[in-house]
């Protein structure tokens, strides 16, 4: 037992001698802030993705695609343009973000936009369109509106203050088959 603490003891000695030596050595310096904003501007931008050419499909998707800028909440706007390169693809221009999206119809009519990288989402359905990060599971964007999509929203609303009948229809199919009664 006696020789455990005594080895223990000259661990610890050791250790408090060195430590002196160690406080002396010179730290090194953090670089100064232009030699870093020199670096940054050294790194090269990301390299174009490789693009296949489009089927019909996604030519047909890309179509259907609302070309322009949307109004989207929290007064933000993002734009969507025809790739310049390559047809049947859309760019779209958020903030600082510049993606590449392959157009896509769904089974149930809305138009997915697909990052060729794999990180982004676009959904344009009839009444908006929303961008997504599939990464992290959440919207960058939503409520966003084309000129186009305001103009069929407009065009919807008309229709049922015009004919009233056909949305207590509508809502009777869609509802339990109960009708309120006034007492």
């Amino acid at each position: 037992m006696q020789l455990s603490t005594l080895r223990l003891s000259a661990a610890a000695l050791i250790v408090c001698a060195a430590l002196p030596a160690l406080a002396q050595t010179p730290a090194a310096k953090p670089a100064p802030a232009k030699q870093v904003a020199k670096a940054a501007k050294k790194t090269p931008a990301p390299a174009e993705p490789v693009l296949t050419d489009a089927d019909e499909a996604q030519i047909a998707a890309a179509e259907r695609a609302f070309l322009g800028d949307y109004s989207c909440e929290f007064k933000q706007t993002v734009r969507l343009d025809k790739h310049p390169k390559v047809p049947g693809y859309i760019t779209v221009d958020w903030q600082k973000m510049h993606l590449t999206m392959k157009p896509v119809l769904s089974s149930t009519g809305a138009l997915r936009l697909e990052d060729v990288t794999g990180r982004t989402l676009m959904i344009q359905i009839a009444n908006k369109s929303m961008l997504l990060d599939t990464k992290i599971g959440q919207r960058l964007l939503d409520d966003c509106v084309h000129p186009e999509q305001a103009r069929l929203i407009a065009e919807a609303k008309a229709a049922r203050l015009a004919n009233p009948e056909a949305e207590a229809a509508a809502a009777a199919r869609n509802g339990l088959g109960i009708t309120p009664t006034a007492k």
